[in-house]
């Protein structure tokens, strides 16, 4: 008898959302749809990628995908789970909860906030 295969609903926002550099890591993985947090994250500016924190004021905008668990252990060691950024359950805005990674707020001290919650958007104004 084939086991069935575990999934984990997965809210990216930044350089894993299609057409970004790290999107081919999900190749395979069944898109749920556009997603954005509940109003309580910030999203950082950490150079080449941004970071996601709890405790904040803003709605991050995102994509939800169900990956299998091969999937999320290559998406965690990207990530660098659970040194770098943290796994964590998150609540979205009316599409229930999925897992996303945070980094440490303590380590974001001097790092510019994203005030849209948008990478794509934050990324367009840095080339203007």
């Amino acid at each position: 008898m084939k086991r069935a295969s575990i999934s984990t609903r997965i809210f990216v926002y930044g350089t894993l959302l299609s057409g970004e550099p790290n999107h081919r890591l999900l190749r395979g993985a069944r898109l749920i749809g556009p997603a954005r947090t509940q109003p309580r994250f910030s999203l950082y500016d950490y150079g080449p990628f941004p970071a996601l924190a709890s405790r904040g004021k803003h709605a991050i905008e995102g994509e939800v995908y169900e990956v299998d668990a091969l999937m999320l252990a290559a998406l965690d060691r990207l990530e660098g789970h659970p040194r770098f950024y943290q796994r964590t359950s998150i609540a979205l805005d009316g599409a229930g909860r999925a897992e996303a990674y945070l980094f440490p707020k303590g380590r974001l001290a001097g790092r510019p906030i994203i005030e849209s919650g948008c990478w794509r958007t934050h990324l367009k104004e840095k080339k203007s």
